[in-house]
Order: C-alpha cells, then sequence, then structure tokens
C-alpha cells in the first residue's frame, strides 16, 4: 500500500478517523509505537500513527523512532505532520497557542540516526532546514483560511524525559532563547530529513515549563488542553491534507 501523506498524533491526538484500516508495518529496526491507521481525507489515503501508542503506554525514551519513520518510508510517504505537546519557556506564546517549530536543540544525550555505520561513504545530514519550509508555508497558509492562528516560528529545546525539566535547567534554556521544550521532535526531525521524508511540527502549548510561574501542573492538565484544542488541530491537518500533492 502506497500512502504519500503521513500524520504523527502527539500526546493526547490518539484518532483522526472514524472509518480506517489498521495497517501491521514491519521495519528492519523493529515494531513501531502502533499499528499505522489509513483512512481517508478528501479522496485521499492518509497513514496515522500515535507516537506513543493508542494508549500512550510508551514513554519518549522508549519510543523506537527509527521504526516508526521507517515505517513511512515503507509505506511511501512523502510528507508527514507530527503534533506534540510542548512547554512554554518564551512567555510571549500563551497556553493554548499553537506554533510551527522552525529549528530545535537537542539537549539529550542520545543518538538516534539510520547511520550506525557507514557502508559506503560518510553521511552526515544537513540541517540547514530542520523542519520542511514548504510544509510549514503549507500550514500556516492553510491555518490562516481556517481562521485558526499559528504562532509561525519557535525554537524546540529536546530533553530526554520522561521527567518534566527542573526550574534550573529551564531558566537556562530561557537565557539561551529556547521557546518551547519537550521530549521528541529531535530525534523525528533528524530522521525524517536522513530518508528524505518532507517532516513539520505543529506544537501545541499547553502549558508553563516548570520555574516559570510559581504554580506546578501535572500530565492530566495538558492533556485536558490537548482535548480542547483538538478540533482546532484536526481541521488545520485535514485543511493541509487537501492541498498536497
Amino acid at each position: 500500500m502506497e500512502v504519500r501523506i503521513g500524520i504523527i498524533g502527539g500526546t493526547g491526538v490518539y484518532k483522526i478517523f472514524e472509518e480506517f484500516e489498521e495497517l501491521e508495518v514491519s521495519t528492519p529496526y523493529g515494531s513501531p509505537s502502533d499499528k499505522v491507521f489509513v483512512g481517508e481525507v478528501n479522496r485521499k489515503k492518509i497513514a496515522f500513527l500515535p507516537r506513543h501508542g493508542r494508549n500512550h503506554s510508551i514513554p519518549p525514551h522508549r519510543i523506537n523512532y527509527r521504526a516508526n519513520v521507517y515505517a513511512f518510508k515503507q509505506i511511501g510517504a512523502k510528507y508527514v505532520i507530527a503534533t506534540s505537546a510542548v512547554g512554554i519557556i518564551n512567555t510571549k506564546i500563551k497556553p493554548g497557542n499553537f506554533v510551527l517549530l522552525s529549528d530545535f536543540v537537542d539537549m539529550t544525550p542520545y543518538t538516534v540516526t539510520f547511520f550506525d555505520e557507514f557502508k559506503t561513504k560518510p553521511v552526515h545530514v544537513d540541517m540547514t532546514e530542520p523542519y520542511s519550509e514548504k510544509l510549514r508555508t503549507v500550514i500556516l497558509k492553510c491555518a490562516e483560511k481556517e481562521g485558526i492562528k499559528i504562532i509561525p516560528k519557535a525554537v524546540y529545546v529536546n530533553t530526554k524525559g520522561p521527567r518534566f525539566e527542573t526550574p534550573a535547567e529551564i531558566k537556562m534554556f530561557k537565557k539561551l532563547g529556547f521557546d518551547v521544550v519537550g521530549m521528541t521532535s529531535a530525534y523525528e526531525a533528524t530522521l525524517f530529513k536522513e530518508v528524505g521524508i518532507e517532516y513539520a511540527s505543529i506544537a501545541l502549548a499547553t502549558n508553563y515549563a516548570c520555574g516559570i510561574k510559581k504554580k506546578g501542573f501535572s500530565v492530566e492538565e495538558v492533556i485536558s488542553v490537548v482535548k480542547k484544542k483538538n478540533n482546532q488541530l484536526i481541521k488545520v491537518l485535514k485543511a493541509v491534507v487537501k492541498v498536497l500533492e
């Protein structure tokens, strides 16, 4: 089965189709987070994969990112759009705002790559454009047409999780100029770049990161914000699918 457009659902986004086919995809890197759900939007087949599994049972440090990305490659995806929930570092961003990731810094000790060895020649992937400018432009235009505001640029700092970051870490990240924080996108952006698939990520700012405000927060609060904005997010995704070729 060839499916040109893929969607990765982050925290709180576990389903986008009412009717779908479950596709079992095996890869050289093991099994992806779940079965790939294939449905139709505007008569186009779309592949959907919940990053953490349909029951959010896989923590960020245990996700098989290589299998997830390679599954999309195997089914012929040309474009993949991810969603994610992020913590706010830059207080110009407010809880409930959508932000379109434009760059990232990986602060984790993990190396996630398809190039564990150089078989024929050295491979060092160019990351001048970490997220697809083509996809980002389409997403912004579609969101504007649907009357949904998306902040056009945000620098994402990737931490290893699964714990939230400490106030001291967030203070450091703020001084370094990062806008939002999460635990997954740097790996996906790198791997999709390595396999040549256009990738973009729409992040939902769900909460202020630890130490930005005095009050703490819980995972339940994060998911609650995602649920409130889920219809708008899916509306944007479906609008983007309609115009992609």
